[in-house]
């Protein structure tokens, strides 16, 4: 029994073939959900802090870089999703090359890029709900919109007062709601607020182009100075820490490969979606960037709302109640994505046997949705948002994603050497540059990630091997095989 066996790729090719979900995304249907990932609360918040403190007007080309290391992730993607068009992402992928537990490995930090990614999506979500109600000036009691800690932040333990962080938890039972009923409703949802956040970024992009001054790009990348953190800011150097800030706008289209189950030509189409969500959504990033920076000076950018108050500091007032209203609808697309994946992730993973096939494996009779395991998860997102500070499960989530990222890269590589011959209907361009260029870029941003989140995700990583040896190993269908 040993944990290094693999998957075959034509078991894998069968199970795809007898699929139970309904096959019904079509190419641009997948791209929309790409987009609908990436464009979120990243574009209209972190675009402030990476300019204003470490790239300046270079913040433009802070956004190439990040995209084009995000590029040699999701062309690896492109091939696996080719050869292996099921719904299992980064865990199938690992499956079918390197082996069962490390397969397990990924597919647990999975857990920390969709599940924690959609609690921390749900908590910036109420954030922005909250301000859009304060622009009508309707305000909630501030114990019903905070988690507790936030709420009682200074005060000792035994003298907290009751807090809920309430619009979280119910945005996330509206989103489990419309994932239970089905993937052509979840997928209607998601474009009508894709069209929405893009025609606002399109206006974004227009318009702001009339209030640009190009004096406020001078100089376009400002001198290396020290910060009172002790760390250079500005520079070349920071240019590439305003990259590792903003790489997390990226973070979604890899949520194409696990709606793999439900295109209806997966082999063609999910590599042409992975791809074509994020050029398009990085054009969309460098053109949002050099605005913004041409609009206002990035020293006096505004780090919470930095689109928003550049629209407001030209006199166009009204457009801060559009990019708001955007910014709430479209943190709902990327939730949306999110818990989807997540899902399917658990469906692909249970039919392996690695997890209850009672619980991750049903699917409902009528609708053709893991309708237990998308409950669960909507359980467990709302409780965690409800009661969690935002910034405590962001860079969880971003551990989960660079670890999936890196290891892709280095799976196709793999199977490219042990199966040169098989079936590829797309194939990565340049692979043995790419591949090794996607895993370095990758584990270069693991390592800027803070001491006590790595902690954190040591122990989660192992309490999921645990689960491994207790559980997975000894129920895994390759026993059977």
């Amino acid at each position: 029994m040993s944990v290094w066996r693999k998957k075959p790729v034509a078991l894998y090719q069968a199970e795809a073939n007898k699929s139970d979900l309904n096959r019904v995304l079509t190419r641009w249907g997948l791209t929309s959900l790409g987009i609908g990932a990436i464009i979120g609360g990243g574009i209209f918040t972190l675009t402030g802090i990476a300019a204003h403190n470490h790239a300046g007007p270079a913040l433009a080309l802070a956004f190439v870089i990040a995209g084009i290391g995000c590029l040699f992730a999701s062309l690896c993607y492109a091939e696996f999703a080719s050869v292996l068009p099921v719904e299992g992402s980064a865990y199938a992928y690992a499956y079918g090359t390197i082996g069962e537990l490390f397969a397990w490995f990924i597919g647990w930090n999975l857990i920390l890029e969709y599940m924690m990614g959609a609690t921390t999506v749900a908590v910036a979500w109420s954030g922005y709900f909250n301000k859009l109600l304060h622009l009508f000036n309707i305000n909630l009691p501030e114990f019903l919109v905070n988690d507790p800690a936030t709420f009682n932040h200074g005060l000792e333990f035994g003298s907290w007062n009751f807090a809920f962080n309430l619009p979280a938890l119910l945005i996330t039972w509206v989103i489990t709601a419309i994932l239970i009923k089905g993937i052509k409703e979840a997928a209607s949802t998601n474009n009508i607020i894709v069209i929405l956040k893009v025609a606002v970024v399109l206006f974004v992009i227009i318009v702001g182009s009339f209030y640009v001054d190009t004096n406020n790009w001078e100089p376009f990348i400002p001198a290396e100075k020290m910060g009172d953190d002790g760390k250079m800011h500005f520079g070349v150097g920071g240019v590439l820490t305003a990259a590792t800030i903003v790489f997390f706008a990226y973070i979604g289209f890899d949520a194409v490969s696990t709606q793999a189950g439900e295109a209806i030509n997966p082999k063609k189409d999910v590599p042409f979606a992975i791809i074509a969500s994020l050029v398009i959504c990085t054009i969309l990033y460098i053109l949002v960037s050099l605005v913004l920076t041409g609009m206002v000076r990035y020293d006096q950018l505004d780090l919470k709302a930095p689109v928003a108050s550049a629209f407001s500091g030209a006199g166009i007032n009204w457009a801060t109640y559009l990019i708001t209203i955007a910014a709430t609808a479209g943190l709902m697309s990327v939730m949306l994505v999110m818990m989807l994946g997540q899902t399917r992730i658990f469906l692909g993973m249970a039919k392996d046997g690695l997890l209850p096939k009672g619980m991750f494996g049903t699917l409902h009779p009528k609708f053709k949705t893991p309708y237990k395991s998308t409950i669960l998860v909507g359980f467990i997102v709302s409780l965690v948002a409800a009661l969690t500070p935002i910034e405590k499960v962001s860079e969880m989530c971003s551990m989960g994603t660079l670890l999936a990222f890196a290891m892709v890269c280095v799976a196709v590589l793999v199977l490219r050497i042990k199966e040169p011959d098989l079936d590829r209907p797309y194939r990565t361009p340049a692979v043995y540059f790419v591949a090794p260029a996607g895993f370095l870029f990758n584990i270069f941003l693991m390592t800027n990630v803070q001491e006590n989140t790595w902690y954190a995700f040591l122990i989660w990583g192992t309490i999921g091997v645990l689960v491994y040896f207790l559980y997975s190993r000894r129920h895994s269908n390759l026993n059977n095989l």
